[in-house]
């Protein structure tokens, strides 16, 4: 699905904010930003990634913070049937 099919089907721009503990040092703490275009509230394309990233990397999560905003919508949309150029 393009980037432009995924906006009008809802799916809006989410950064998530991901601090995670050092795998050899547990008690140090860093952080690791993933954006991309997710549906809210559910959020399934961040879901995938944070249980890849408890599968398969060895820094264990402490917390994640999500900020999501729509870039625009259908009704901000009009299909264009016809183009003049003004010289």
């Amino acid at each position: 699905m393009s980037d432009m099919s995924k906006r009008l089907a809802g799916y809006r721009l989410t950064t998530a904010e991901i601090i995670y503990r050092l795998p050899d040092h547990q008690r140090l703490l860093q952080t690791y930003i993933w954006q991309g275009l997710d549906l809210a509230p559910d959020f399934p394309e961040l879901r995938k990634f944070l249980d890849f990233w408890s599968r398969e990397l060895d820094g264990p999560l402490h917390s994640v913070t999500i900020a999501s905003t729509g870039i625009f919508s259908p009704a901000e949309v009009r299909i264009v049937s016809q183009s003049y150029a003004v010289h």
